[in-house]
């Protein structure tokens, strides 16, 4: 079994920063890829970004320039470093893992962490 750990949400004011977190802990598994997605109210989950182990990155158009992707593989962590952000960026932020787990690739789920932008 594998748990997502997540933090750094809040509200912050159009333009600021914010940071989340991801930490993945369990047994055996092997991890593909690591990424956030976001949902807002009404709408669909949607990709932000995400990144291979060997660190290919890839982002939501809406993002680029703004967003950065990183990830410790001794940690088994992933972080999303968030810059001026919008109120369109308002959300709840959801880490995604994806692993190989007794031979069988599974994709994990965080709690969703809250990210408020106000204008």
């Amino acid at each position: 079994q594998v748990d997502l750990v997540e933090s750094g949400g809040g509200l912050v004011q159009a333009g600021g920063s914010l940071r989340l977190s991801c930490a993945a802990s369990g047994s055996e598994f092997n991890i593909i890829t690591m990424g956030w997605y976001r949902q807002a109210p009404g709408k669909q989950r949607e990709l932000v970004a995400d990144i291979t182990r060997s660190g290919i990155t890839n982002y939501a158009d809406s993002v680029k320039g703004r967003f950065t992707i990183s990830r410790d593989n001794a940690k088994n962590t992933v972080y999303l470093q968030m810059n001026s952000l919008k109120p369109e960026d308002t959300a709840v932020y959801y880490c995604n893992l994806y692993s190989i787990q007794m031979a069988w690739g599974r994709t994990n789920w965080g709690q969703g962490i809250q990210v408020t932008v106000s204008s």
